[in-house]
């Protein structure tokens, strides 16, 4: 049996990661915190930090993993222009780690980035599109995927966009954010000039399983299935779950003041990975029933 390492496996990509390859790999998953999110059964967990250059080796020599997957990111946008360093020290030193580590001991690393490479002047983007990413957080994981092609081991990087959906302690992705506001009876402004196609984390998980079926390498666009702006999901959250879509107030990127610049007319073109992959994802609508559908039966 196959040997996989997943790194942040208690965040949302690194659960769906898991729930994914828990039944048909030998798994090891880790993240910074103490104990696992999900219940270890049938495989196992340890507290490891990318950075940690002597932890990831450790985990390297004793679990000979054939693949590993990188979902550790530093992924808060605004946050990345404000403390620079440790969005270096995670986004590209931590991948730097994982690359020489890989190329020492033969293994696949598959590892995860952002259509935020762009400027959004023209997405969605295809995988030779030149990037020019506009904040902090996308030069950094345009370093990342340079660092990768530097060191040379065998490699997959996976770019994704505006990913969502739930699990346990996971950090607010706008999905949820919008559900937690409108459950709320809140009102919530959201912009009509931000254009992508949101990922549903279980999708982008199916599609690394398609990579390592495949021992697919190079670069892959893996993102939701319908190009469409924030305000439109979010009127589509507010349907599916019932809610009423009065609270929802259409506003202007320009009237949030965020402190990171956002590409306008960002996403990715997923030609490649429907032809190359086999990758079939699901409509917006069909995701937001089932996460109603987990929401309910799971919490």
């Amino acid at each position: 049996m196959k040997r996989v390492l997943i790194t942040g496996a208690n965040g949302l990509l690194g659960q769906a990661l898991v729930n994914r390859f828990k039944e048909d790999y030998q798994l090891l998953a880790s993240g910074q915190e103490e104990q696992a999110y999900l219940t270890p059964a049938g495989w196992e967990y340890i507290s490891m930090d990318i950075m940690n250059r002597l932890q990831l080796k450790e985990a390297y020599q004793n679990f000979e993993p054939d693949y590993v997957l990188n979902a550790a990111s530093y992924t808060n946008v605004d946050a990345c222009e404000d403390d620079k360093e440790l969005c270096w020290q995670i986004n590209v030193k931590g991948v730097e780690n994982l690359a020489e580590l890989a190329r020492r001991y033969h293994s696949h690393l598959i590892h995860y980035s952002t259509d935020y490479l762009f400027d959004g002047d023209d997405g969605p983007y295809d995988e030779n599109a030149r990037p020019n990413p506009l904040g902090y957080y996308g030069k950094s994981k345009l370093a990342s995927e340079n660092v990768l092609l530097q060191i040379g081991c065998i490699f997959t990087v996976l770019r994704t966009c505006v990913l969502y959906g739930t699990g346990l302690n996971v950090k607010r992705n706008f999905f949820l954010w919008v559900w937690e506001n409108l459950a709320a009876g809140n009102k919530i402004t959201v912009v009509t000039d931000q254009y992508n196609n949101p990922t549903l984390a279980d999708d982008l998980a199916m599609a690394s399983g398609l990579v390592l079926d495949r021992n697919a390498t190079g670069i892959f666009n893996i993102a939701g299935k319908e190009y469409l702006n924030r305000f439109e999901f979010a009127l589509q959250v507010a349907e599916i779950f019932n809610f009423s879509k009065d609270l929802i107030i259409p506003i202007d990127t320009s009237q949030l003041k965020q402190t990171a610049h956002r590409p306008l007319r960002g996403g990715l073109k997923i030609d490649l990975a429907l032809e190359e992959l086999g990758y079939d994802p699901r409509t917006v609508r069909e995701t937001l029933i089932y996460l109603k559908w987990k929401m309910e039966n799971h919490g």
